[in-house]
């Protein structure tokens, strides 16, 4: 099969790549380096510390002060949770629900309303039963009862239930 001459010269580059990577196992090549990085690499390892107790108790020292910033930044973890859950906290209303209470529902999965303008609160629905934890049994005025959690209630105070739909009012075009 014949191949076209830019993989040729791809494969011609690549050849050249492998050939001038320093190593001693590439095509059979010694690595030769530099007078200066020689005399560099013979001085440290001149200045070496073969003393393997010293050694050992400088890797041991690393090793606890690794172990002290890992503990550091746990704690500093655990503060910064604590402090995003306080916010978050202060931002709920604490709202309190008794039997009979009308509230309104917010629907946050509701997705046949593709405008921006209608309104995702239904009801208005009655409660029947206040569980534990959070929890309240709703009735609405056609017989479906069901259970959710009041974070996604809030007081009905009267009035109309809130319009599926805003109308859009027209004005007259001034002549």
């Amino acid at each position: 099969p014949q191949t076209s001459g830019q993989v040729e010269v791809t494969n011609r580059r690549l050849k050249r790549i492998l050939e001038t990577t320093v190593g001693e196992n590439l095509y059979g090549k010694a690595c030769h380096l530099p007078l200066e990085l020689e005399h560099k690499a013979y001085w440290a390892l001149k200045h070496a510390n073969f003393d393997l107790k010293t050694t050992g108790d400088h890797r041991k020292l690393k090793l606890n002060e690794l172990n002290e910033l890992r503990d550091q930044a746990y704690e500093n973890s655990l503060i910064y949770k604590e402090r995003t859950k306080k916010l978050h906290d202060d931002k709920i209303k604490n709202r309190i629900f008794n039997v009979g209470d009308q509230v309104l529902l917010f629907n946050s999965r509701l997705k046949i309303f593709s405008g921006k303008l209608k309104s995702r609160w239904s009801g208005p629905f009655t409660i029947s039963e206040i569980y534990p934890y959070g929890t309240a049994k709703l009735i609405h005025p056609d017989g479906c009862n069901f259970k959710v959690n009041c974070h996604r209630l809030k007081h009905y105070h009267g009035g109309d239930p809130p319009p599926l739909e805003i109308p859009v009012t027209t004005f007259p075009k001034d002549n």
